[in-house]
């Protein structure tokens, strides 16, 4: 029921078209949407993985000779995350940690590295994680206090990473840590850590609101070897920054996916729910809601693939964009939900219902991967610095 006349808009080319109709065929056929469970997550995970990979769509996380195309293309990556999204939230996030987690390797890994770590997250038979939030250093990665020394012929690292998605079931982990260089941001460097390193332990795991897997991670006195060090030490900032680039499109393009999928669930409440003898949707209120709901996901969807086409086609580093694409779709996706389950009245609140599982989904996309305060603040200062 989705509307899929964006298809046709300048910012997509024909392998974009052919890529959403495939998709959603494949989830269609694999009833990807019947998959909605709140037990054993991690074993959810771990075969969904195995499942999108197997059906290839992970290739679109890593780039050629392993991955479908010689570049990460951030449009791809957004139709996948939208169609996922609209068909299970578990699996969009599976597919996103897969990008996510080798993206920094993808970019900035060397040879070795990408051919070590990539072809297994593109046919699913390795899980990746991002370790770079810390409890004290969320929004403000220059604060991490992590710390990779000199050790012998290789590091040592010590300290922890906390929200940590795939924590606890992932093969590898990108971590950033201080390594002195300078003050705050230039004295960061990533490393690729594989998860049954000694010194490395999962101290909690936490639940949250939609079910994933998300843990603290401990180092204590972690040895890596020399060649574990992603490009040039002191980078590190630089390279989280620019993978979040990519792939913060891309949680707009979930939400996205949210947002139309509690549209469609509305749409069929107003059109089959009676009220005092006539449709839901013949009421003048109910009706507004329903264009207004329209409106947002359009406007989401503008500013996702402009922000893709910006970098894919243009070659800009998309910062204002995608940090429009970001906010506005996540926010914009947030009052979608919210107004499908007030047209659901109590089934709306009930546990497992659809529109239920999408207010829990929804309501994390605006704090992870740079909160709404923080995109509003890059926006001001990209306008200001164009302004000056």
């Amino acid at each position: 029921m989705a509307d899929t006349s964006f298809l046709d808009w300048p910012f997509l080319d024909d392998h974009h078209r052919t890529l959403a109709r495939d998709l959603e065929a494949w989830c269609i056929a694999e009833q990807l949407a019947d998959r909605h469970s709140d037990e054993d997550i991690d074993g959810q995970c771990r075969a969904l993985v195995r499942l999108l990979g197997a059906g290839g769509w992970l290739r679109y996380c890593v780039p050629a000779p392993w991955g479908l195309l010689d570049t990460l293309d951030v449009r791809s990556l957004s139709l996948i995350r939208e169609t996922l999204a609209r068909h299970n939230g578990l699996a969009d996030f599976v597919f996103a940690m897969q990008g996510l987690g080798s993206g920094t390797i993808s970019l900035f890994g060397s040879a070795s590295q990408r051919a070590a770590y990539l072809p297994g997250v593109a046919d699913g038979s390795r899980i990746a994680a991002f370790a770079l939030t810390e409890l004290d250093s969320g929004s403000d990665v220059a604060a991490m206090t992590t710390s990779a020394k000199r050790s012998g012929n290789g590091w040592a690292i010590d300290g922890a990473k906390t929200y940590i998605s795939n924590g606890g079931i992932a093969d590898h982990y990108v971590l950033f840590a201080r390594t002195g260089e300078a003050p705050g941001a230039k004295g960061i460097s990533a490393f690729v850590v594989d998860a049954e390193t000694p010194g490395l332990s999962i101290a909690e795991r936490i639940q949250v609101t939609a079910p994933h897997p998300l843990a603290t991670i401990q180092f204590d006195s972690m040895q890596l070897p020399t060649e574990a060090l992603i490009g040039e030490v002191g980078r590190g900032f630089v390279q989280a920054m620019a993978t979040l680039d990519v792939f913060r499109t891309t949680v707009g393009a979930a939400a996205l996916g949210f947002a139309r999928r509690a549209l469609d669930e509305a749409t069929m409440r107003a059109q089959g729910r009676m009220l005092f003898g006539s449709p839901l949707a013949s009421n003048a209120v109910v009706e507004s809601q329903l264009g207004e709901m329209a409106l947002s996901i359009d406007a989401a969807a503008l500013l996702i693939y402009r922000a893709g086409w910006t970098r894919d086609v243009l070659c800009r580093r998309p910062t204002r964009e995608a940090a429009m694409a970001k906010l506005f779709a996540t926010e914009a996706a947030q009052r979608v939900v919210d107004t499908a389950v007030q047209l659901h009245g109590g089934l709306g609140v009930v546990h497992g219902h659809i529109v239920e599982s999408l207010y829990r989904e929804v309501r994390a996309l605006r704090i992870y991967e740079g909160a709404s305060e923080v995109q509003r603040m890059v926006i001001a200062r990209q306008h200001l610095a164009s302004a000056a």
